[in-house]
C-alpha cells in the first residue's frame, strides 16, 4: 500500500494524541511537525519519532507532504489552511473549521478551485460509540426519530487548562468548543439542519485563571458563555441544545438523548470514540444497553487524517468533509445570530451525513 506523507503544524496540548494515532495507521507516513515555536516542535520530534522539525513555512514548501494537519489555535485555522491549500496540500484541521463563516467558505472555495480535499475535526463520531447508535436507528430499533436533546454543561477551562484565555475570545465559548461534537454528531444521526433559533448570554464579565501556570491571571469574558438553542432538522426532528461555561456546581443532564416512536436512544458523550450506549422501547421500565457494534472505542484522533489518505486512494469521498464542517459553523453562529437579532435562522448550506463505518475491520485500519 502506497503511504500518503503527513505533516502536523501545531505543537500544542492536543498533537500528542495525532502523532501517536497516526503512525498506527499504515496509510499514514508521519513525516515532520511544525510549531512556531520550533523548540516546542523540536521536543515533540523526539517524543514521537518524527525525522523533521520544520517551522511552518518550511513545512508547506517541503514537495513531499501530501496532506497538513492543522492543529493551530482557533484564530489561525483558517490562514494555515488557505495557505496549505495555496502550496497544494490537502488539509485536515481541528475544529472549527474557521471562526467566521467568511473565512470557512474561502478554504472550501480554494479547496474547490485547487481540486484538493479539506477535512476537520471532530472525528470523534467515526468511534463505536456514535456508529452503534447510528446503526440503532438505522435499523428501527426506536422508530423514527422526532426530537433530540443535547447538553454541554460545565464551569469553563480557567481551572485546568494552562491558557484558557482564547477560549473566552471571538471563536471561542462553550458553543464554538464543544458544539462541534454535538452538532456532528446529530448530524450524523439524524441529518443535516434547516432552521436554529437560539438565546445567549455569560454569567461573568472576567474569569480568574486558576490552573497552575497562570495562576491568578484576569481573562475578560468576551463572548456567550451560556448559549440555549433550538434546531429544526431537514428531515424533521426537533432538537434542543445547550452548551455552557456556566454551570459552575455540575449537572446530571444527559450528554444526548434521541427520541423516536418506538423508544429512547442514549448517545454517549460525543467527545469521545466510545461510551456506554442505551435505549429503552416504549413500555419497558428497564434501560438496556447495547453493546458497542464497531471499532474504534479508544482515543483515535487522527483517523479522520487515515480516512482522507485512503479515501485520496479510491477516489472516494472523506466522511469528515469540509462541507459537514462549515454547515456545523454555520449553526454555531446562527445560534448567536438568533439571540442577537431575536428571530430563526435559515440555514444556507446543508450536507450529506458521513458514511457509516463499515463493520469487519482489521485494527487501524479504514480502507472502505
Amino acid at each position: 500500500m502506497e503511504q500518503i506523507k503527513v505533516g502536523i503544524i501545531g505543537c500544542g496540548k492536543i498533537s500528542s494524541i495525532y502523532m501517536e494515532n497516526c503512525q498506527k495507521f499504515d496509510v499514514l507516513d508521519l513525516v515532520a511537525c511544525a510549531d512556531i515555536d520550533k523548540e516546542r516542535a523540536a521536543e515533540k520530534a523526539a517524543e514521537f519519532g518524527i525525522p523533521r522539525v520544520y517551522s511552518p513555512e518550511e513545512l508547506l514548501a517541503d514537495p513531499e507532504i501530501q496532506i497538513v494537519i492543522n492543529l493551530t489555535i482557533p484564530a489561525a485555522h483558517a490562514s494555515v489552511c488557505l495557505q496549505a491549500l495555496e502550496a497544494g496540500k490537502h488539509v485536515y484541521v481541528e475544529k472549527p473549521l474557521a471562526v467566521t463563516r467568511e473565512d470557512g467558505q474561502k478554504v472550501l472555495q480554494l479547496a474547490k478551485e485547487k481540486g484538493l480535499r479539506v477535512g476537520c475535526a471532530p472525528e470523534t463520531f467515526y468511534g463505536a460509540g456514535i456508529q452503534t447508535c447510528l446503526k440503532v436507528i438505522q435499523d428501527g430499533l426506536i422508530g423514527r426519530p422526532v426530537a433530540a436533546t443535547a447538553f454541554m454543561l460545565g464551569g469553563g477551562h480557567e481551572t485546568w487548562h494552562p491558557d484558557p484565555e482564547f477560549y473566552y475570545q471571538a471563536g471561542g465559548g462553550p458553543m464554538f468548543d464543544m458544539g462541534p461534537y454535538y452538532l456532528t454528531a446529530l448530524v450524523q444521526l439524524l441529518g443535516p439542519i434547516k432552521t436554529i433559533t437560539g438565546m445567549t448570554g455569560k454569567a461573568l464579565e472576567e474569569r480568574t485563571i486558576t490552573s497552575s501556570k497562570k495562576y491568578g491571571q484576569k481573562i475578560p469574558v468576551e463572548i456567550p458563555t451560556h448559549v440555549a438553542g433550538l434546531i429544526q432538522f431537514a428531515e424533521g426532528a426537533i432538537g434542543t441544545i445547550i452548551t455552557s461555561f456556566d454551570v459552575f456546581g455540575g449537572s446530571n443532564l444527559p450528554n444526548i438523548e434521541i427520541y423516536g416512536t418506538k423508544g429512547t436512544l442514549r448517545v454517549p458523550d460525543p467527545n469521545n470514540f466510545g461510551g456506554k450506549v442505551q435505549y429503552r422501547i416504549a413500555g419497558e421500565a428497564e434501560w438496556e444497553e447495547q453493546p458497542l457494534l464497531f471499532g474504534y472505542a479508544e482515543n483515535t484522533r487522527g483517523i479522520a487524517a487515515a480516512d482522507m489518505a485512503y479515501a485520496l486512494q479510491s477516489g472516494r469521498p472523506h466522511r469528515a468533509s469540509g462541507e459537514l464542517a462549515y454547515h456545523v459553523l454555520e449553526a454555531m453562529w446562527a445560534f448567536h445570530d438568533a439571540s442577537d437579532e431575536k428571530k430563526h435562522y435559515e440555514m444556507q448550506s446543508t450536507c450529506t451525513p458521513p458514511a457509516p463505518m463499515p463493520t469487519g475491520l482489521a485494527p487501524y485500519t479504514l480502507d472502505q
